[in-house]
Order: C-alpha cells, then sequence, then structure tokens
C-alpha cells in the first residue's frame, strides 16, 4: 500500500476501511539489550480513531502478558504539515510517562521507519519502528535498539495485526 503523496494519510490504514479494530500476534524478547533469544509470545486488541481532523490518530493496545500481568497502552501518531513527518508517542499503565517520540514517514514503497533517543536501564538508546506489508487488512510492525549509537540494532518486538471483521 503506498501511502498519499503529502503524508498525512499514512496512517489512515488503521482507522478506515472496516473499522479500527484490530487482533494482535505479539512476540516480544524477555530481554532487551542483553543477548537474550527467548521471546514471549501473547495476544492483544488494538483500537485505532482519527483525531485532530485528520492530522493525527490515536489506538488503545491492550494485552496480558504471558506472566499473567495485564497491560493497557496507547499510542498517539501526530503528523507535522509543515515538516511532512510523523511523530508517535506511546505511554502505558505501567511506567505512566509519556514515552519520547520517534519520527519519520513512509517511503515510496509503502514503509514506514521511525527514529528517536530514549533510555533503558540508565543508559542512553536509540529507538526505531518500522512498519511494513500494510494492507487493508494486516500490518506488521516491529521496533528495534541500538545501543551503539545505530550502528547495529536488536529487533525485541514484533507484532503481527489482522483487521478484525
Amino acid at each position: 500500500m503506498k501511502p498519499v503523496i503529502d503524508g498525512r494519510h499514512d496512517f489512515d490504514f488503521l482507522f478506515t476501511g472496516p473499522g479500527g479494530h484490530w487482533r494482535v500476534r505479539n512476540q516480544r524478547l524477555v530481554r532487551r539489550l542483553a543477548q537474550c533469544t527467548d521471546w514471549q509470545e501473547f495476544d492483544a486488541v488494538q483500537e485505532v480513531r482519527s483525531v485532530l481532523g485528520g492530522l493525527g490518530n490515536v489506538d488503545r493496545f491492550a494485552a496480558t502478558f504471558p506472566d499473567g500481568l495485564s497491560v493497557e497502552g496507547l499510542t498517539l501518531r501526530v503528523f507535522n504539515p509543515r515538516t511532512r513527518l510523523w511523530s508517535l508517542y506511546w505511554v502505558d499503565d505501567r511506567g505512566c510517562e509519556l514515552q519520547p517520540p520517534v519520527v519519520g514517514r513512509f517511503d515510496e514503497h509503502g514503509r514506514g521507519a521511525f527514529y528517536g533517543d530514549d533510555e533503558l536501564d540508565g543508559k542512553p538508546i536509540r529507538v526505531v519502528f518500522h512498519w511494513t506489508d500494510i494492507t487493508p487488512t494486516s500490518a506488521h510492525w516491529e521496533q528495534a535498539f541500538s545501543a551503539d549509537g545505530g550502528k547495529t540494532w536488536e529487533t525485541n518486538w514484533r507484532m503481527e495485526m489482522t483487521r478484525e471483521a
């Protein structure tokens, strides 16, 4: 799926057409940036709606991790028409703090890359979100961290999203 040329509709696939309700199959590394190879798998639901007259959207994510911990979070995505960049913010009910944004755009092939700076265990890291394989009924998202300024990346979370009928 190719984005509209100005970028403001890049995330419309999340809430248009049959609606903004998704089932999400998650794979998440148990420990990040620790040479861990153990993955957790769990399901989630996600609801997405447009805000700010189409210049943004908000999703509500709800899951129960394999250890029984229930988590609710939300993503706020805001498009800046001047820079033609998206800023994506995350907050959940575990940390209760709005995380620093990742910023980026979709390319001409419909793949999104969004980068930002954050901390893990008190140390600075780079973060990237990738959006790929977008169709009207499915999408792939993944997150990776870098502890060396972006020279190497560790993918630590993957989501396979399927639109609910």
